[in-house]
């Protein structure tokens, strides 16, 4: 999924206040890591994992993950 300039303007982190921008995060499970340029807080760091995201291809890599 891709994140327009305009959509990541309009969140903010709820712990933080701050405005979210796009970061490379590194993803963990199980013995396996991949990464993915995603909104987070630029103060502590919160990671925006849309619904989409996590049912589609976080759902995929996980049991790409689990089948090795």
């Amino acid at each position: 999924m891709k994140f327009s300039e305009e959509e990541i303007q309009n969140w903010k982190c709820e712990t933080c206040g701050e405005g979210l921008v796009m970061r490379k995060v590194e993803f963990s499970y199980m013995k396996g890591s991949f990464h993915a340029e995603l909104p987070a807080c630029p103060k502590c760091g919160l990671v925006l994992i849309t619904e989409e995201l996590a049912m589609g291809k976080m759902a995929e890599a996980e049991k790409a993950l689990e089948d090795k």
